[in-house]
């Protein structure tokens, strides 16, 4: 009778440990793989933040483009933009008669802006180098174009005393300071301000 009742009690079944224990690791994984990507993405649109003086991205307006053009209508040679981001100002100053040059630490940017520059049928006439504006030469440009930040101004216009024998610059957002500048073109966050440099 005992055997009788032994079989008729319901079994307990074991968890199936090795189950949910690969499901676990997967999601970690896969988890962590994408934390891993996003960080890898991103690590260049953040780490100028952590340098002495962050330069940021910030994409160049329709406005800031043309009056950039606006002061430079009539001026020939080398183009070279600073921090040159998405590349706009490199297309545009190709587009209107420019060898253009764009220097930027970005990689992403980089890659993005040379797509653009083929993708417009410009990549003949620019080109964009993914450098440390700090140690890029200057000296082969007849033009430079910069949208810095306040804190680097003094820096960069010393590093223009040091390289530039016959360069315009154009600086946007902020002016270099302690150095009256040929012409100012535009309003508020769009002004641009023209210098020329000579020995």
């Amino acid at each position: 009778m005992e055997a009788l009742l032994s079989d008729a009690q319901p079994k307990k079944v074991a968890p199936a440990k090795s189950a949910s224990l690969s499901g676990g690791l997967l999601i970690a994984g896969i988890t962590g793989g994408v934390a891993v990507a996003l960080s890898v993405v991103c690590y260049p649109f953040v780490s100028p933040a952590l340098r002495r003086i962050c330069l940021p991205y910030v994409p160049a307006t329709t406005q800031q483009v043309e009056n950039v053009l606006h002061v430079l209508r009539g001026n020939t040679g080398r183009l070279l933009d600073i921090g040159s981001g998405d590349g706009r100002i490199v297309v545009a100053a190709a587009k209107n008669g420019f060898k253009s040059d764009g220097v930027e630490l970005n990689y992403w940017l980089v890659l993005y802006s040379r797509i653009s520059a083929l993708r417009l049928g410009v990549s003949k006439n620019s080109s964009f180098h993914r450098k440390d504006l700090w140690t890029f030469d200057l000296k082969p440009y007849d033009n430079i174009v910069i949208f810095g930040v306040k804190e680097m101004m003094a820096d960069l216009n010393a590093k223009f005393d040091k390289e530039l024998s016959d360069t315009h610059v154009v600086a946007c957002r902020f002016p270099l300071p302690n150095r009256p500048p040929i012409k100012v073109h535009g309003t508020g966050i769009d002004t641009v301000w023209l210098y020329h440099f000579k020995k």
